[in-house]
């Protein structure tokens, strides 16, 4: 069975210490305690730890005099700051000295779990990325290359084929890995609160702003942001970016000075930019901007030798994370997913042998496990609404209801599990009619 590494919590407040724990057990980690800094390193001499929390304020050694030692020891180390709220300052300096994240007191143990899991992906993220494949070994090769410069890098290719993994793969081989790697989703961020969100906000500057932000591009300085899926940014906020990129500095909402910055910037697309700046949908100037240096991920389709290798990654961690002993595809199941187009590429493939793994009862994981039927193109059947309704709300139904058994009902694994909300969770068995507790 896979264990992983525990949370290490640095508080000096005896409740905040108790009260992190246990929100870290119930979100499915095991939490070691330390009452300040010099108590963490102690800790730390001894044992590994997959993630450090610590308070900004305590005695004998703060937070940012702790999160420099932590550095200086263990370089990539994740570390998420806690700081009290107003005091920006805080957070800046410590992102600075290269947290990964903060966290503004008073925050929900949803926040805190949302940072947790978001922590957590970028570490899984940031693996060795899995490849037989020349075309992929080949942009490996030119990722490490492009990454000991300040070259700005336009990753594109279709969904699901890991732009972002590469992305940050740029940034781990390059001389800001100590520094913060700051993602930003373009496509996720209301039209709105884009400009604030990259770039931030004085006090008062709106209604609503009750007090100083800072924006994405701050929090990344001296190290990278990442624009994931630049294509959807709009219009108007392209200009704006575009002067970013040329001045090497921003302008908060509302501030009455500009602040320089130095921060590498990284984007991704699932578009073609050029064809969109041709179309008019995605400003010229900007595209050449970015484009300094390209780099294509190829599709999944085109890279055979790839799914054998991914298949077998993730049936090896989704058994761990159900804590059971990794299966083998069988002869037949491998063909399969040899055959397949994976029009989501690795994502789709993810998926898939995610729901092979929930539902297979056998030692081997059969076709029939995949949810899917074998077509003679080797295409997925189309389970549309219109078409199936009955059968996947059945699936859908039975694949949480196995999941929570496989978990002893604990249903903040079981999200985690599925990826999704724990409020999803509950209110689909509040449509089932059945009910778990959410620790044994």
């Amino acid at each position: 069975m896979k264990t992983m590494k525990p949370i290490l919590v640095v508080d000096d407040d005896p409740q905040m210490r108790d009260a992190l724990k246990e929100a870290i057990q119930r979100l499915g980690f095991e939490a070691t305690v330390a009452e300040n800094g010099q108590d963490g390193l102690a800790k730390m001499a001894n044992t590994p730890f997959a993630l450090i929390i610590t308070d900004m304020k305590m005695p004998r050694m703060d937070g940012l005099a702790f999160l420099k030692e932590v550095r200086r020891r263990v370089g990539n180390l994740p570390v998420l700051v806690i700081t009290g709220y107003g005091t920006v300052e805080n957070a800046v300096d410590s992102m600075k000295e290269g947290a990964t994240d903060y966290l503004m007191k008073p925050f929900s143990f949803d926040k805190l779990g949302s940072k947790i899991s978001s922590i957590m992906e970028t570490m899984s993220s940031d693996r060795d990325i899995i490849t037989g494949n020349p075309k992929m070994t080949r942009l490996l090769q030119i990722s490490r290359d492009v990454a000991a410069g300040d070259t700005t890098v336009l990753v594109y290719g279709e969904s699901g084929t890991g732009k972002e993994l590469i992305a940050r793969y740029i940034h781990s081989q390059s001389l800001r890995k100590l520094k913060p790697f700051v993602a930003v989703n373009c496509a996720a961020i209301p039209e709105n609160l884009m400009e604030s969100e990259l770039f931030g906000h004085e006090k008062g500057s709106f209604t609503g702003a009750s007090d100083k932000k800072l924006g994405k591009f701050e929090l990344a300085n001296e190290g990278t942001i990442l624009l994931d899926e630049i294509g959807e940014m709009p219009m108007g906020l392209q200009a704006k970016l575009l002067r970013v990129l040329q001045e090497r500095e921003i302008d908060r909402i509302g501030g009455k000075h500009t602040i320089p910055i130095n921060t590498r910037v990284l984007a991704t697309t699932n578009r073609d930019l050029r064809k969109e700046a041709e179309a008019g949908n995605f400003r010229e100037d900007l595209y050449y901007r970015l484009s300094v240096f390209p780099l294509h991920v190829p599709p999944l389709r085109e890279r055979p030798e790839d799914i054998a290798l991914l298949s077998d990654y993730f049936i090896r961690k989704f058994s761990a994370l159900l804590n059971k002993e990794a299966k083998r595809l069988s002869d037949s199941a491998l063909n399969f997913l040899l055959r397949n187009q994976w029009r989501g590429n690795i994502r789709e493939l993810e998926n898939t042998v995610h729901r092979a793994v929930l539902l297979s009862r056998n030692q081997e994981i059969d076709i029939s496990d995949f949810m899917l039927e074998e077509q003679p193109s080797a295409r997925r059947v189309d389970l549309s609404p219109d078409n199936n309704k009955r059968g996947i709300k059945e699936m859908e139904r039975d694949l949480i209801m196995k999941t929570l058994k496989d978990v002893n009902g604990n249903k903040t694994k079981a999200a985690k599990i599925l990826g999704v909300n724990v409020r999803t969770i509950r209110n689909k068995l509040s449509e089932y009619g059945k009910f778990f507790p959410d620790e044994q």
